[in-house]
């Protein structure tokens, strides 16, 4: 089986990072990627349908992360980012972030302890803490996340491939849990469609599902899922839209893009907003 555990995903998605940063033109640089996703990250890219074909979407995911990361920083709003979930993310070590900056990952034990022993040596670009702890469990995810935001006057907070693995109670939960403390300013996530929901079950749904990691969070009113929880879009970039800018679109792009033009311009906004990375604010 590609996907044993959830944890596997952190290593098939460091490995889609660590092929983008070994192309000559890439459009970041994670030197730790490979490390982290070892011999296990590659075997499951290599054992999945079209595990490696379909790498673009998450190359994307990346680049616009590290964008709007470094964005929210750069306007002064920030002075904590609160990774949670982080997985195999290694942006406190690799980012030109300011020093005096707060950088909190939020991970399962195992996950953690895994990472520190892999960048074991490594010097964080800034003022770093992981912190052990299931979120899932709301007591102890309230508790983490008021002991995280202790001192904080803004803080952004980051769920990179997250939300899809949760059920739309368990966002709902974890949006008002956020909402809650008031230094959370702004939430930096992924957001899949119903109609791509589809497309990744039948083309990666088996092996996630057999790893207990299925995907299920696909809310069919987009952002809005998220008003009535205080919290509202500021930024939506169309995973689509940034594939072209940066140079990664999918196979067959050239073909799709002027079909695309010639379909109602209901249809093409549906399209558009068939993946996005989404920053949004409280209210």
């Amino acid at each position: 089986m590609p996907i044993e555990h959830i944890s596997d995903t952190a290593r098939w998605v460091a490995f889609y990072r660590a092929m983008e940063t070994e192309r000559p033109d890439a459009i970041f640089h994670d030197p730790f990627a490979r490390r982290l996703a070892g011999e296990r990250g590659e075997e499951i890219v290599n054992t999945m349908k079209q595990g490696r074909s379909n790498a673009w979407a998450l190359i994307v995911r990346t680049a616009l992360f590290d964008e709007i990361i470094m964005d929210v920083i750069g306007r002064g709003d920030v002075d904590l980012v609160v990774n949670l979930a982080a997985g195999l993310d290694a942006r406190a070590w690799r980012l030109a972030l300011p020093p005096a900056l707060r950088w909190v990952d939020v991970d399962l034990p195992d996950m953690l302890a895994y990472k520190t022993d892999m960048m074991r040596g490594e010097t964080p670009v800034c003022a770093y803490e992981a912190v052990a702890a299931d979120l899932t469990d709301a007591g102890v995810r309230r508790a983490t996340l008021a002991r995280v935001s202790s001192g904080s006057r803004r803080a952004l907070v980051v769920t990179e491939g997250l939300l899809i693995y949760l059920t739309s109670e368990q966002v709902a939960s974890l949006a008002a849990a956020l909402h809650a403390v008031p230094a959370f300013e702004s939430w930096l996530f992924d957001l899949c469609s119903p109609p791509l929901l589809k497309l990744m079950r039948r083309s990666w749904g088996a092996a996630t599902e057999r790893g207990n990691a299925p995907f299920q969070f696909a809310p069919a009113e987009g952002t809005d899922f998220f008003r009535p929880f205080g919290w509202q879009e500021e930024q939506f970039r169309s995973t689509g839209d940034e594939a072209y800018r940066l140079g990664r679109e999918m196979r067959m792009a050239w073909f799709w893009r002027p079909v695309a033009r010639l379909m109602p311009e209901r249809k093409r906004e549906e399209y558009r907003r068939y993946a996005a990375s989404v920053l949004l604010r409280r209210t």
